[in-house]
């Protein structure tokens, strides 16, 4: 059984959602949100490899994946992201784990069905694949999509090596 930790990053909410493997598939652990309170940027940076590092350490997963940035319209958000995301990146290898990344399409794919989706349709599937009921945060849920689409990928990649050999 491997745990993966999912990471939705985000300069002021980063979402965490922690799955397991088990023979008959995946199974949910844990979520939420690290939500930083500093005003100045360096300190939230801090509070995101400090919420991701005390996150590893209560859950003790063996693999991570996170969401790559886009370019949207807005550089500066974009250039915000990416730094939330290193800080995230950063307390994860500071732990000796594998780093996966995935791009938000092929999360929504992965998922969904389909690579357009929106957070509400990734936030439903994500419920039903992982049989959560009750109120899931949309950073959280968007965090353990990651997680599923890590899943998802592995088990391909296994499929596949067990064809070729």
């Amino acid at each position: 059984m491997t745990r993966i930790l999912g990471i939705d990053p985000g300069s002021r909410v980063t979402g965490y959602g922690v799955v397991e493997t088990t023979p008959r598939g995946v199974r949910y652990v844990a979520s939420g949100c690290i939500r930083v309170q500093a005003e100045d940027f360096p300190s939230r940076l801090k509070q995101i490899f400090d919420g991701v590092s005390e996150i590893i350490s209560l859950y003790q997963p063996g693999q991570m994946a996170i969401e790559q940035v886009f370019m949207h319209k807005n550089a500066d958000s974009a250039l915000k992201l990416g730094q939330a995301r290193g800080a995230a990146i950063c307390a994860t290898l500071n732990r000796d784990l594998p780093v996966f990344e995935y791009a938000a399409r092929q999360v929504k794919q992965a998922v969904v069905g389909k690579g357009n989706a929106d957070k509400l349709q990734v936030q439903h599937m994500v419920k039903v694949l992982l049989s959560i009921q009750g109120d899931l945060q949309i950073d959280a849920s968007d965090a353990l999509a990651i997680g599923l689409c890590h899943h998802h990928y592995q088990q391909t990649a296994l499929r596949l090596q067990k064809a070729v050999s």
